[in-house]
C-alpha cells in the first residue's frame, strides 16, 4: 500500500465564500485525494508487535521476579502498556486499522476482552454514541449524570453524598480516575446482560478467561496481600492513565443547545466540542493519537499515523471558514477541564448565586 505524503494546501473554499452544500465536503474531498483514509496495516502491526512483545515480557518478569515488594515496580510499566492496548482497541472499535468488520472486532475482542478485561462491544457502543453527539447533554453519554456532573443543571439536583463530590469535583478529578480501572470492568460486566446472547457468550468468555488469568498469574507468583497491592497499584494507574489521555478532549468545550443542535452540521458539532493537545511525538505516544481529538472527530476511522499529516488541512479549513480551531498545551487542557467542573460545583456551593 503506498504511504500517505504529507499534505499539501488544501482546496478549501475562500474566506468569506458561501460553502456550497456541506462545509464538511470540500475538507472531505481533499482527504480522500491525500489518500489520508488509506488503511496503514503496516504500521498498526509493528506497533501491535512490539506492544505484545513488551507485555509478554513484563508479564515475565513477575514470576522471575519472584515473592518480593520489589515485583510491584511492575506494575507501571504493565499500566503504560495496557493503557497501549486500551488504544489499540478504541482503534480497532473505529475500523482505523482493518477494513472488514470481523478483523477489526477480532482486533478489539482480544485488546479489550481477553488482554484488559475490558468488553469491546460495551465500549463501542457508549464510544460511538458520545462520537455522533459530543458533549451534547442528551445524547452524549459522557457528560450525562455519573460520579461528575457537567452542568449547573446537573449539580443543582444532586444530593446527599453526591453533592458533597459535586461540591468537590474539581479537586477530586485526578484521584477519582485513580478507580477507573476498575469501573470499566465493572461496567463491562454488567453491560453483559444488554448483549445479544452469542455476542454476550463471547465476551463473556474472554472476560472470564482474563479474570481467571489474570488472578492465577498474581497469585501464583506473590502471596495474597502482595497479589492485591499489585492488582489494585496496576488497575489505579492504568485507570488514571487512560482517563488522563481522554480528559483534555472535550471538558470545558462549548456544549450544544438541543434545541439549536439542527443548526451544527458534522464539521461544527465536531470542531466546536473538541480540543487538541499540542505536542510532538512523546505526546502523541502518551495520548495514543487522542491530541490530535478534532481531526479524530471529523475522520473516525482515519488511521493514528495520519491524523497529524491531516492537522493542518482541518486547520486552515476551519480558519478560512472562521469556525475556531482549539488547541492548547496539556497542562492548560487540564486546567480549562478542571475550570468548568469548578464552575458547575459552585452551583451547590453557593446556591442562589
Amino acid at each position: 500500500m503506498p504511504q500517505a505524503t504529507v499534505p499539501s494546501e488544501p482546496r478549501a473554499l475562500a474566506r468569506g465564500t458561501t460553502p456550497q452544500g456541506s462545509e464538511f465536503a470540500p475538507l472531505l474531498r481533499e482527504v480522500r485525494r491525500q489518500g489520508l483514509l488509506e488503511r496503514r496495516r503496516g504500521w498498526y502491526t509493528r506497533m501491535i508487535t512490539v506492544n505484545l512483545l513488551a507485555l509478554a515480557a513484563v508479564v515475565t518478569a513477575i514470576p522471575l521476579a519472584g515473592n518480593t515488594w520489589w515485583s510491584l515496580l511492575l506494575a507501571p510499566p504493565l499500566a503504560v502498556l495496557s493503557a497501549r492496548t486500551a488504544f489499540v482497541g478504541h482503534d480497532a472499535g473505529h475500523a482505523q486499522i482493518a477494513t472488514g468488520r470481523r478483523a477489526n472486532r477480532a482486533l478489539g475482542l482480544v485488546h479489550g476482552n481477553l488482554l484488559l478485561g475490558m468488553s469491546y462491544a460495551w465500549w463501542n457502543d457508549k464510544h460511538n454514541r458520545h462520537h455522533a453527539n459530543p458533549n451534547h447533554i442528551e445524547k452524549d453519554p459522557d457528560v450525562g449524570v455519573g460520579a461528575l456532573v457537567w452542568t449547573a443543571e446537573q449539580a443543582a439536583e444532586r444530593r446527599g453524598f453526591a453533592r458533597w463530590v459535586t461540591r468537590h469535583q474539581a479537586r477530586l478529578f485526578f484521584p477519582m480516575l485513580l478507580l477507573e480501572g476498575i469501573a470499566l470492568k465493572v461496567s463491562s460486566v454488567r453491560d453483559l446482560r444488554r448483549q445479544p446472547v452469542r455476542e454476550r457468550a463471547v465476551e463473556g468468555a474472554l472476560l472470564a478467561l482474563h479474570a481467571i488469568g489474570y488472578g492465577a498469574l498474581l497469585l501464583t507468583c506473590l502471596p495474597v496481600g502482595k497479589a492485591i497491592m499489585f492488582a489494585l497499584l496496576h488497575q489505579a494507574l492504568f485507570g488514571l492513565h487512560l482517563g488522563m489521555a481522554f480528559a483534555p478532549n472535550h471538558k470545558g468545550m462549548e456544549m450544544p443547545d438541543p434545541a439549536d443542535e439542527c443548526r451544527w452540521g458534522h464539521l461544527r458539532r465536531q470542531v466546536l466540542t473538541s480540543r487538541n493537545v499540542r505536542g510532538g511525538a512523546v505526546t502523541d505516544w502518551v495520548l495514543g493519537g487522542l491530541n490530535y481529538q478534532i481531526e479524530h472527530h471529523l475522520f473516525p476511522n482515519m488511521p493514528r499515523p495520519h491524523l497529524r499529516l491531516a492537522q493542518p488541512l482541518v486547520r486552515q479549513h476551519c480558519h478560512l471558514l472562521g469556525l475556531p480551531y482549539a488547541e492548547s498545551g496539556l497542562l492548560d487542557s487540564y486546567r480549562q477541564g478542571l475550570r468548568h467542573m469548578h464552575t458547575v460545583g459552585r452551583a451547590v456551593r453557593n446556591p442562589g448565586r
